[in-house]
């Protein structure tokens, strides 16, 4: 099973996608780490490193997702490409997925945890509110569980992807 979440930088991606993985015992594919390493690589700042970052994941997915372990693939997925690529590493591996979008409705909240949060990755740079804001976002299509993070704590954003999970995966949910 491939767990695909998307949403804008500061919405609690990471911080569910680690409680689920956790709790599923379940591969974290954390875009940020990955492209960091990349840059950390001595590529150059200037160069276009989303498809790269998301290409090495969806790879990694993919092998994974072969060797039967749930795969759960956090990056902001802005664009219907980033989210096919996620699907396309699915099929090749024969599992099922799910698509999540996360969003936090209160702009203050959203902006305040942008503006709070320090990196756990080193060397990486958090963009700020007003990239954040200027980010180009396409709208998902056929998503399977919106959860908004400003209504939701993370227990309850964790518990509502595990248990869409374990429906999915045909297993009893307490």
């Amino acid at each position: 099973m491939l767990i695909i979440l998307g949403g804008l930088p500061g919405v609690g991606k990471t911080t569910v996608a680690r409680r689920v993985a956790e709790s599923l015992f379940a591969t974290h594919l954390r875009i940020d780490t990955i492209e960091q390493a990349i840059w950390d690589a001595n590529v150059s700042p200037h160069d276009d490193l989303k498809p790269v970052g998301y290409m090495v994941a969806s790879r990694l997915a993919t092998d994974n997702l072969r060797l039967g372990r749930i795969v759960i693939g956090d990056a902001v997925n802005s664009i219907e490409e980033t989210r096919q690529a996620w699907r396309r590493a699915a099929d090749l591996a024969n599992v099922e997925f799910v698509q999540i979008e996360l969003f936090c409705s209160d702009e203050a909240t959203h902006r305040n945890r942008i503006e709070s949060r320090e990196s756990d990755i080193e060397n990486l740079e958090l963009p700020d509110w007003a990239k954040v804001r200027a980010r180009h976002y396409e709208p998902w299509k056929n998503v399977d569980l919106i959860i908004d993070t400003s209504q939701s704590d993370i227990e309850t954003a964790s518990r509502q992807i595990i248990d869409l999970v374990n429906i999915r995966l045909g297993r009893h949910t307490v």
